[in-house]
């Protein structure tokens, strides 16, 4: 597990990027693969993503994700759900203890977000889809909606898929140059004609930063050179591997948290 120099400074609020390391799962989803998604046994699935949610302190039906479609809504969390009928939103916030939103990803930008008074958290899953489409200015403003102030709202970014080895094509170029052409020092030449390297977590980070929140930290840490931390989508997809496991990345407030408290 690896947690953030931002959010690690928040008592009441307990989180983890979690590796590939620990786990029941085998083969190509060795070895902490926490996709529900994913070909694995679900059994061990389950098992996998208990280890998560005893970590951070709560039980096994406590920690929930959602169906992540690559898009830019947000869905406020009031309770736990189960595992099935997923709501579809690719991210979360709650004011609500005894909850632990988290997002899976295998290559994707998972961030993290709290505000430094413990009483709103949130959790979102950026592709370059749902980044482009603004899914962490999205999160931001459902935490301010749920009474966080912009200022006290600090986020970290994860793992993620590197801008050394994440090779698009020109039309996704063009995709976010059409957005703003500010965008452009995010990309570089790749090897290939009409192709690029994206640095997709430097944009997210930009983004963030461009938000004025309180503070933005990055791990940076590459899930397709990583192999023995981090599963890959694009480096199975390179392999011709029939799936891949998902990591997830989990924040939730501690039970010390009351909901409806005042300043």
């Amino acid at each position: 597990m690896i947690e953030a120099k931002n959010l690690i400074k928040i008592p009441e609020v307990r989180h983890g990027f979690f590796t590939r390391i620990g786990g029941f799962s085998s083969g190509i989803y060795a070895t902490m693969n926490c996709g529900l998604g994913s070909q694995d046994d679900p059994s061990l699935v389950l098992r996998n993503r208990e280890i998560v949610a005893t970590s951070l302190g709560l039980l096994p039906h406590e920690l929930i994700t959602s169906y992540q479609h690559h898009s830019a809504d947000v869905i406020t969390v009031t309770r736990a759900w189960g595992t099935s009928g997923l709501p579809k939103g690719d991210a979360m916030v709650t004011d609500r203890p005894h909850i632990a939103i988290a997002v899976t990803t295998a290559d994707c930008v998972p961030v993290l977000f709290a505000d430094r008074r413990g009483r709103v958290i949130g959790a979102a899953h950026a592709g370059w889809r749902g980044a482009l489409a603004g899914i962490t200015s999205n999160t931001i403003l459902a935490m301010e909606r749920l009474g966080a102030r912009r200022e006290d709202i600090v986020a970290a970014v994860g793992p993620a898929i590197s801008g050394a080895v994440y090779e698009v094509g020109r039309e996704l170029r063009d995709a976010f140059l059409a957005r703003d052409r500010a965008n452009e020092p995010f990309f570089s030449e790749a090897s290939r004609p009409d192709h690029f390297l994206l640095d997709l977590p430097a944009y997210v980070e930009a983004q963030l930063i461009g938000e004025g929140i309180g503070s933005v930290d990055r791990i940076d840490r590459c899930t397709y050179r990583d192999e023995d931390h981090f599963y890959s989508y694009r480096r199975a997809t390179h392999r011709g591997e029939s799936d891949y496991g998902r990591q997830l990345s989990a924040i939730t407030l501690g039970p010390e948290v009351f909901v409806g408290q005042t300043s």
